[in-house]
């Protein structure tokens, strides 16, 4: 019982923090302006990793390396523990558990952006989030739209985008499932 909330606490934190830089890279990339409720709160969790790597490696254009590296080495961090904790059988299925968890976080990131986007858009669209929502959203849902047409003058461009993204966490699971399979294999043959 101690493990699992040890367990859910750090990933609640995790989560938060790394999800919080994987936006600020994604904001810097879409040249969403940082001045807004969405933006203050991104900076408020993610200065603390982020200023200190950017000492230490550059932007790279319009990628904001370091925040991907904190990101990332948040995910790191929190499968060392959870191998250190015993969750994890071999060490070799650390950096694979943090990548995948590393893309997981990103599809969740993305369908809270469209899930917010949704409801926004049908209870208060003139929302100054809304306008930052909707830049975050609109590279997954214009290729939609060009699928997808308006029924009866409803979008339901976020809807779709919120089940391709559902479906990207199933395969995700199933990939993640069989590299662990084979980092197995691959321990049992040394």
């Amino acid at each position: 019982m101690l493990f699992q909330i040890v367990w859910f606490l750090l990933d609640v934190a995790v989560s938060l923090v790394g999800g919080a830089c994987l936006l600020r890279l994604y904001m810097q990339r879409q040249r969403v302006p940082f001045g807004n409720p969405i933006g203050q709160l991104v900076f408020a969790l993610s200065d603390w990793i982020v200023l200190p790597l950017r000492k230490l490696m550059p932007t790279r254009g319009s990628w904001d390396v370091p925040s991907l590296v904190a990101a990332s080495a948040l995910l790191l961090l929190q499968m060392v523990i959870g191998w250190l904790l015993g969750a994890a059988a071999s060490v070799l299925a650390v950096p694979w558990l943090a990548l995948c968890g590393l893309v997981k976080l990103a599809l969740m990131g993305m369908m809270g952006i469209l899930l917010a986007y949704a409801i926004l858009s049908w209870v208060q669209p003139y929302s100054p989030i809304y306008n930052v929502l909707q830049r975050l959203a609109d590279p997954l849902l214009v290729p939609i739209r060009k699928i997808v047409p308006l029924i009866g003058n409803v979008d339901l461009s976020a809807l779709v985008g919120m089940i391709v993204l559902q479906v990207g966490l199933i395969v995700l699971a199933h990939v993640q499932a069989w590299g662990l399979g084979a980092i197995a294999m691959g321990a049992m043959g040394m």
